[in-house]
């Protein structure tokens, strides 16, 4: 039970907890049955010696580790309950004194979410930047429509040329002896891609459907197969087919064949139109972040270390479940980039405290502005979830309180009041027809 409270920093509190003996010896008693198999007695059969006689051999204390072990963290999370403390980290416990004519006593330093202050959290000010589309976006995103209808056609009527996809046969031979791995039929080389050593797509250029012919090749120093790298070789090739890809004309027949337009211009029109929306949601965008990254400005008050450490892990630990998925574990990632645990921790530092931040601040907001969720957002918030994971929303709800998806909704609510009580300035970016980077295009 609990019987001292006393905050000792801030967002830090010391619990005085103690078990009562009574409580202590039931555990105890309960340890011996557990353990009393396991333990050997001179003159008593496994499990049949009495616990005093156990205790009387191995020590009075054998069975105290169990016992408080058992007991402790329903007694902790009691206390804390008691306490009505808000916890962001797992308590410190220590055991102060142990008896079986006391009990158990314990100090529990436990880690409270702090009060933050947030002020002039409405009318904050953010400007919006919109840029204008250019025609070279717009035939970015045409060239786009032309690729998705692009079609493949045989040409027989000139050599292979590079960028031509050809499909051949070939079979390798080192010093006369076909070695392994180097034949197969039918394959498509697309010429140009260096896909194969170098040298070879080079001399297959030229070439006509039908043709029989020889290269030859030398393998790069280092190749993969110790017995060809820096070895002289002849490929035997027969070139079946020649294919090259041919992209359609922008024309009326294109819009009426892949649109619901009858005329270019006006699918010319509608691809911009909905460039334009796309910038218009991405300018939009920013510029709320900008609001949120002002509003994790105004939050006053100090903040626990270890929550931006716990945010740290938890994010960690989501990059580790998606690499999972891909069958990628995260010390072969750590590996591949170069990077250790602790530089990844370190990227991911700043991130985590403005999420922290700006979780504490909304929570605030929460308070400050009395918003409450209803049963309609609590099942919104549970069906956005399922969605987005692909899941039934009755398995969601096994996995996810009510209080949590509750909060989150709140925590949703305060973000919306903030943005749409943003003011924020439009302003037209100056064109840049060089500019190479597309603006949410839409084949993102």
């Amino acid at each position: 039970m609990l019987k001292t409270k006393n905050q000792v920093e801030t967002n830090k509190y010391e619990l005085e907890i103690e078990i009562s003996p009574e409580a202590f010896e039931d555990a105890l008693q309960r340890a011996y049955l557990k353990n009393k198999s396991k333990i050997t007695v001179a003159g008593f059969r496994p499990g049949k010696a009495p616990r005093k006689v156990i205790e009387k051999e191995y020590g009075e204390a054998c069975f105290f580790e169990d016992a408080a072990n058992e007991l402790y963290g329903p007694a902790v999370e009691e206390a804390v309950k008691e306490a009505e403390l808000d916890l962001v980290a797992t308590p410190d416990v220590e055991i102060t004194e142990i008896s079986k004519e006391i009990g158990i006593k314990m100090k529990a330093t436990c880690t409270v979410r702090p009060n933050v202050e947030v002020k002039d959290y409405l009318g904050i000010k953010a400007t919006k930047t919109l840029h204008p589309v250019t025609e070279h976006e717009v035939e970015h995103e045409i060239g786009h429509l032309l690729e998705k209808e692009e079609r493949t056609i045989s040409i027989d009527s000139r050599p292979c040329e590079m960028g031509d996809d050809v499909v051949i046969d070939y079979e390798g031979f080192k010093d006369g002896v076909p070695f392994e791995g180097g034949k197969d039929e039918g394959f498509t080389l697309t010429l140009g891609s260096g896909q194969f050593i170098p040298g070879f797509e080079e001399q297959v250029v030229g070439h006509s459907v039908d043709e029989e012919f020889e290269i030859n090749v030398k393998f790069p120093e280092e190749y993969h197969s110790a017995d060809l790298a820096g070895a002289d070789a002849t490929f035997k090739i027969k070139l079946h087919e020649i294919q090259k890809k041919e992209l359609p004309d922008f024309d009326d027949d294109f819009a009426k064949d892949t649109s619901d337009f009858d005329t270019a211009e006006e699918l010319r029109a509608d691809v911009k139109r909905q460039i334009e929306e796309h910038m218009e949601e991405h300018a939009q965008a920013e510029a709320e972040d900008a609001v949120m990254d002002a509003l994790i400005e105004k939050v006053e008050g100090e903040i626990p270390e270890v929550m931006y450490e716990n945010k740290v892990n938890d994010m960690i630990d989501q990059l580790s479940a998606r690499l999972q998925q891909q069958g990628i574990p995260l010390d072969v990632y750590l590996q591949y980039t170069g990077m250790t645990e602790e530089s990844l921790r370190e990227t991911y530092k700043e991130p985590a405290e403005k999420q922290v931040k700006l979780r504490l601040a909304l929570e605030k907001i929460v308070e400050l502005e009395n918003i409450e969720a209803t049963d309609e957002d609590i099942e919104k918030e549970y069906a956005d979830i399922a969605s987005y994971y692909e899941m039934p929303v009755d398995t969601v709800k096994q996995y996810i309180p009510v209080a949590d998806i509750r909060a989150d909704a709140c925590v949703g609510k305060a973000a919306d009041l903030v943005k749409d009580n943003a003011v924020i300035e439009t302003v037209t970016a100056e064109p840049d027809e060089d500019d190479e980077h597309i603006h949410n295009h839409l084949s993102h």
